[in-house]
Parts: structure tokens; sequence; C-alpha cells
């Protein structure tokens, strides 16, 4: 059989997974048409964004997780947002966000090891 986990994995991260509308109609004792039709009703609202799964980093070769702060300059500062979305286009980025204080993002990367988060810096 084809081994298709890391293209699985990536497409789960990004948020191509569905809720189990069996398992949370016998958890709260409701019909699963209700289940559904209220879990719809909170997507259509915007208060459900997305669904993803729970990874265990250290198993799928990315157990080593940093925190790296970024100062822009005033020159490349312009729009902080644009380019928090261009970095977060990176797959080994999970996250990045804009912050206040001494530095103006935070990042959040998953590589294997130091090495591979080295070549990635």
């Amino acid at each position: 059989m084809k081994d298709i986990s890391s293209k699985l994995q990536r497409l789960l991260k990004e948020g191509y997974c569905t809720p189990q509308i069996a398992r949370i109609a016998k958890k709260t004792h409701d019909p699963s048409t209700t289940i559904h039709y209220n879990i719809k009703k909170l997507e259509k609202e915007g208060k459900i964004l997305t669904y993803k799964a729970v990874f265990d980093y250290g198993k799928i070769d990315e157990g080593f997780c940093s925190f790296v702060l970024v100062t822009l300059s005033s020159e490349t500062y312009g729009d902080p947002e644009k380019i928090a979305k261009k970095i977060a286009l990176h797959p080994e980025v999970e996250s990045c966000d804009i912050i206040t204080g001494d530095w103006e993002l935070i990042v959040k990367i998953r590589t294997k090891d130091q090495n591979e988060y080295y070549q990635f810096i």
C-alpha cells in the first residue's frame, strides 16, 4: 500500500479534519442531526474556524520546538501582518504572531532537531 503519511500530516495540520458527529451525539445524548446542524451553525457564524489533528511531534520528526522573537527594521517594518503571513507560509512555521514590546513578531518553529532548525534559520 502506498505510504501517504507525510501528505496526510500536512493536510491534517492545515485543518482537513472533521468532527466525529456520532461520538459527540453519544456523549451529549442528542441526535446526530442536531449535532450536525449546530456545528454547521457555529461554522457559519465564524465561531469554529478549523479542525486540526493533535500530533505526537516526536513521532513525526518534528520534536524540536523553538520560539523565535523577531525585530523588524524600520525599512522592512511596513505592514507586520503582511510579513507575519509570509513567514507563516513556511512548512516549519507552526504560528507567527504580532506582539508588543521590544520585538514585533514571535514565530513558533517545529523541526526534527537543532541542526534542522539552524538550516531553516
